[in-house]
C-alpha cells in the first residue's frame, strides 16, 4: 500500500493525470488490451471453433444495413466467422508478437549494448560492426530468407503451428541493433563517472557492476524505445501478414485479416478489411501518443516546470 500511495503522489503521476491526451490514450490502449487478451470471454463467437462457423454465414453486412443478422454485429468475413470476434483474436495474437518481438529485442540489444559500451577496445567495435550488418538488412528481408527456408524444410503445416514464435523471432532478430546502439551510447556516458570507478576500487566484479550499477542507470532511453518498437514490431507483424509471410488465415491477425478482406474490398464487402484495419490504426495511434508523452516526461530538456 505504501508504494501504490507513493506513486499516487509522483510527480509522474501528477503530470500524467493533467496530460488529456496521455490519459485518453492510455484509456484506449488498456481498452483494446482487455478486449484482446479477454476475447475468449468477451468475443460472442470463437473463431477457431469449427462447428460454430457456416459457410452459408459468410459476407453478411454490419447491423446498419437491411439485410443483416442480429447475431453479427459487424458482420462476417469470406468464411462465415463473426469480425468482431475474429478481429479481437486477432488483435491478441498481433499484441502478444508486438510485446514477444520486444522483449527479445530488448533481451539481445540490452546485452550487446552493455557489453560491448563497457569492455570497449576490439570487442565493442566488433559487436558494433554486427549491429551495422544487421541493420543493413530490413525486417522483411530477414522475414523472406527465416520463412523461405523454414517452410520449405517443414512444409506449410507445420509453419502454421509455429508462425507466432517464428515471427517473433523474426522481428525481434531483426531489430535488436536500435537497442544496442543506444544502451552502449548511455554505458559509455555512465562508466566513467565516480560511483563506477568507486565499484571498481572496492572489488566488485564488472559482471555486477554492469547489471547492478550501471543498468538501472540506462534503462530511460530503452523505456521510451520499447514504446516505440511496440508500434514497430505490430506493424511489422501486419506487414508480413499482408504480403502472405505472416499469420496464417486459419490463425488471424489483424495483419492476416486485413489481407483477407483486401480481395472483397471491391466487391462491396469492405467490411472485412476495413474494420480490422481502423482497430490496427487505433492500436498503433494509442501506442505512439502514450510513447510521445513519456519520451517528453523523460526528457529533462523539455520540463518547464
Amino acid at each position: 500500500m505504501t508504494r501504490i500511495k507513493q506513486f499516487f503522489n509522483s510527480f509522474f503521476f501528477y503530470r500524467f493525470i493533467r496530460d488529456p491526451v496521455a490519459i485518453g490514450s492510455f484509456i484506449v490502449l488498456a481498452v483494446l488490451f482487455i478486449s484482446g487478451f479477454g476475447a475468449p470471454v468477451i468475443a460472442p463467437h470463437n473463431p477457431y471453433d469449427t462447428t460454430t462457423i457456416d459457410i452459408m454465414d459468410s459476407e453478411l453486412p454490419p447491423f446498419w444495413y437491411p439485410d443483416s443478422d442480429s447475431r453479427f454485429l459487424l458482420g462476417t468475413d469470406s468464411q462465415g466467422r463473426d469480425m468482431l470476434s475474429t478481429m479481437l483474436y486477432g488483435m491478441r495474437v498481433s499484441i502478444f508478437i508486438g510485446l514477444g518481438a520486444v522483449t527479445l529485442q530488448a533481451f539481445l540489444g540490452i546485452t550487446i549494448g552493455l557489453i560491448a559500451g563497457y569492455k570497449g577496445g576490439r570487442f565493442e567495435a566488433f559487436l558494433m560492426r554486427v549491429a551495422d550488418v544487421q541493420l543493413s538488412f530490413s525486417t522483411y528481408m530477414v522475414a523472406i530468407f527465416f520463412g523461405a527456408l523454414f517452410q520449405a524444410a517443414f512444409g506449410m503445416g507445420l509453419y502454421e503451428n509455429f508462425a507466432i514464435p517464428m515471427l517473433i523471432f523474426i522481428i525481434g532478430f531483426a531489430e535488436w541493433p536500435q537497442y544496442a546502439r543506444t544502451v552502449r551510447a548511455s554505458v559509455l556516458g555512465e562508466k566513467k563517472k565516480e560511483y563506477v570507478e568507486a565499484a571498481r576500487v572496492i572489488g566488485l566484479p564488472s559482471r555486477r557492476i554492469m547489471w547492478n550499477h550501471i543498468l538501472p542507470n540506462t534503462l530511460t532511453p530503452v523505456l521510451v524505445i520499447s514504446t516505440v518498437q511496440v508500434a514497430n514490431a505490430i506493424m511489422s507483424e501486419a506487414a508480413l501478414s499482408f504480403i502472405g509471410l505472416g499469420m496464417p488465415v486459419t490463425r488471424p491477425s489483424l495483419g492476416s485479416l486485413i489481407k483477407a478482406g483486401f480481395d472483397f474490398i471491391f466487391s462491396g464487402s469492405w467490411w472485412i478489411t476495413l474494420f480490422p484495419g481502423i482497430m490496427l490504426v487505433i492500436l498503433i495511434l494509442s501506442i505512439n501518443l502514450l510513447g510521445d508523452w513519456l519520451r517528453d516526461f523523460l526528457n529533462p530538456k523539455l520540463y518547464k516546470g
